[in-house]
C-alpha cells in the first residue's frame, strides 16, 4: 500500500482561447515567452527555457552566458493532449540529479469546441523532494503556478 501524500499537490486550471493544438504548443515551444525569467535556477540570467519534445528529453534553462542547467526529464511527451515532467528542484532551488527526489507536473489539454481549450496542471508528489513543503509553499503562493499560469494565457493570445 502507498502511503498518502503529507504535501498536497497543487492544481491549477485556465482556460485558453486558442485550438487545443495552439494551447499544446505555446506551452511546450514557446515556454520562455511566458515562463518569468526571474525564476531560474542557474548562475546566469536565463536566455530561455526548453522542453525538449520527446519522452526521456530535458527540461532546463539556458544562461545568457551559453551555460545550461537541468530543471527535470519529459515523462509524457502526448501532442497535443498531454505533457508530464519531473521537477527536480529542491526546496533551496537547486537542481537534484535524483530522480527519486523528483516531483511531477502533469499538464493536460482539453479541447472546450473549436476555438477554446482547458488546461489543466498538477504539481504532485512534492513529498519526494528535499525541502518539499518550502517548494509547496512557493509554487502556491500569488508567484507561484497561478501567475505563471496566467502568463501562459496571455501569451496565448499572442502567439501564432
Amino acid at each position: 500500500m502507498t502511503p498518502a501524500a503529507t504535501i498536497p499537490a497543487f492544481t491549477g486550471t485556465v482556460t485558453v482561447g486558442v485550438p487545443v493544438e495552439r494551447a499544446f504548443r505555446v506551452f511546450t515551444e514557446s515556454f520562455t515567452t511566458w515562463w518569468p525569467p526571474q525564476y531560474h535556477i542557474g548562475k546566469a540570467d536565463m536566455a530561455e527555457a526548453i522542453i525538449e519534445p520527446r519522452a526521456s528529453g530535458r527540461w532546463y534553462e539556458r544562461g545568457v552566458d551559453g551555460s545550461e542547467c537541468e530543471w527535470g526529464r519529459v515523462l509524457a511527451w502526448e501532442p497535443p493532449h498531454r505533457l508530464v515532467v519531473t521537477w527536480q528542484i529542491n526546496g533551496q532551488f537547486q537542481y537534484d540529479p535524483d530522480p527519486e527526489h523528483a516531483s511531477e507536473i502533469e499538464v493536460r489539454f482539453t479541447a472546450d469546441g473549436p476555438g477554446k481549450t482547458t488546461v489543466e496542471l498538477e504539481h504532485r508528489n512534492l513529498d519526494r523532494l528535499v525541502g518539499g513543503q518550502a517548494v509547496r509553499d512557493a509554487i502556491s503562493g500569488g508567484g507561484g503556478w497561478t501567475s505563471i499560469l496566467d502568463a501562459y494565457v496571455k501569451a496565448t493570445a499572442n502567439q501564432p
